[in-house]
């Protein structure tokens, strides 16, 4: 059962999943704003109940406080990053399916050495942005769970995460200026995104929206390229990130379950039709729009080709490794007869979901522990 033309219209706003002209018109109309303002329509709930009810959320509390760590002190920032010759040597394998025989026809079928190397640059810098706009969209949202969770033990928990938060956009940000020499805007589809779950009223739906997709996302997203990257600083201090990205999506996962457990049919059908519009936004950001402008090529002229490239295709699908096995323990994939089932297939990645879900595998992310057995 696909999803109709008018479900994907009312949803997505286009008829076409792979819509080039429709995903290529969501711009920013206001790059070279410092601020950006959004309705957060959401009552702040006090709660007199200050009993442990919940001691699966308050051990995730008890993690919290002793996983904390210092970005200006356990990173060292005196390390030198040759930004060329490290970032090419990353990101060769990223480059290796981007190749003149199937850019052929384009500008990029005529790029040497020198231009895939400032490519690579540029789309180093690039995602490190994404990350640190996606961060400070997290400190913002869990900012709005302390208010909103009616559950005393999971406004505990969240408020150590508006901690963690801040210490991401903080290590971010310096990394991208004292290394990368400056940050891009963010992309237009990762802010669509978070504008709608600050927006939203309901205290589940920023739940589901930050803790299970985006910040579901980024988990894989930073194990990638901790896996890929040689550069010492940057290596440590994603693995830092990860340890606290980890407990986040689990704070999603324990939350939401017994929620949605309770919920009806058409209840969950919002939150189905909800994670798939936000696994196509954060897809289609990952376009990297804004790196082809800067290069001088216009992304009319590559994105098709970036949506039909082999290698991207395998990481982008690598970025739901997260996400699918999340959402299936919450019980969204096979409700209202597996609609979400069905556009995780149609988008290629539910072969994830018998992947060990966030909230049984944390513990493996903490400090002190290897990633072999959670980075597949």
């Amino acid at each position: 059962m696909s999803i109709t033309e008018n479900e994907s219209q009312d949803i997505l706003g286009r008829s076409d999943l792979n819509d080039i002209e429709a995903i290529l018109s969501i711009t920013n109309d206001d790059a070279e704003a410092v601020q950006h303002i959004v309705k957060d329509n959401a009552d702040a709930i006090f709660t007199w109940d200050y009993s442990l009810s919940r001691p699966a959320l308050r051990k995730l509390y008890e993690k919290a406080k002793v996983g904390q760590w210092n970005g200006s002190t356990d990173l060292d920032w005196s390390i030198n990053v040759d930004e060329e010759k490290q970032v090419a040597m990353d990101l060769a394998a990223f480059a290796s399916g981007l190749t003149p025989a199937h850019y052929g026809g384009t500008t990029l079928s005529k790029w040497g050495d020198k231009e895939w190397t400032e490519f690579a640059i540029e789309q180093r810098r690039w995602s490190l942005s994404q990350f640190m706009h996606g961060e400070q969209g997290a400190l913002i949202c869990t900012a709005k769970i302390v208010e909103t969770v009616p559950w005393y033990d999971a406004k505990l928990y969240a408020s150590t995460q508006v901690v963690d938060e801040a210490r991401h956009v903080e290590v971010f940000a310096r990394y991208l200026d004292e290394k990368l020499g400056g940050s891009y805007q963010i992309n237009a589809h990762l802010r669509m995104l978070l504008d709608d779950i600050v927006n939203d009223s309901r205290w589940d739906m920023t739940y589901l929206g930050m803790q299970i997709m985006v910040e579901g996302l980024a988990l894989a997203a930073f194990g990638n390229m901790q896996q890929m990257t040689n550069e010492p600083l940057l290596k440590k201090l994603l693995r830092y990130v990860m340890s606290d990205e980890a407990r986040h999506v689990a704070f999603g996962v324990l939350s939401l379950q017994e929620v949605y457990a309770e919920m009806s049919d058409k209840e969950i059908k919002e939150r189905q039709e909800f994670a798939y519009e936000a696994s196509v936004r954060m897809r289609d950001r990952f376009m990297s729009q804004e790196v082809w402008s800067r290069m001088g090529v216009n992304p009319r002229d590559v994105v098709p080709l970036v949506l039909n490239d082999p290698t991207r295709e395998v990481f982008q699908q690598m970025l739901f490794a997260k996400i699918v096995p999340n959402c299936k323990k919450l019980g969204l994939l096979d409700r209202n007869d597996s609609w979400l089932r069905r556009r995780f297939e149609e988008m290629g990645v539910i072969q994830f979901e018998d992947a060990v879900d966030t909230g049984e595998e944390y513990v493996k992310f903490e400090l002190g522990e290897t990633l072999e057995d959670v980075q597949h």
